[in-house]
């Protein structure tokens, strides 16, 4: 057995485990590393949406903080602008749905 050295070790990823899905825009903001105009973008696209009827009052859920950073990734990575990152969220989602429909029918 040959000794273990720095290649063999796996990084370690350090970030915020957030449970709550009662997310208000400044933990949603920081959580995703993003300014409140970015989120309100997403919100005024349709990309997610807000549970409140004012900003302060607004809360969000897991499944918004996953399309955020989802959003985030797609406009970064790729360029993708905000009605992009909306079709190709969607699309995302129902692609997901079909498989675990998929995955059910086989069993």
């Amino acid at each position: 057995m040959r000794p273990m050295n720095s290649d063999d070790l796996l990084p370690v990823q350090t970030g915020t485990v957030i449970e709550d899905d009662n997310l208000t825009l400044e933990q949603l903001c920081d959580a995703c590393g993003v300014q409140p105009d970015w989120v309100i973008s997403l919100i005024e696209e349709s990309i997610i949406e807000p549970q409140g009827d004012e900003t302060h009052l607004w809360r969000f859920s897991g499944a918004s903080l996953a399309r955020v950073r989802s959003a985030l990734r797609l406009q970064r990575d790729l360029g993708v602008n905000l009605a992009g990152i909306a079709l190709a969220l969607d699309l995302m989602e129902e692609l997901e749905h079909l498989r675990a429909r998929l995955k059910t029918m086989r069993t």
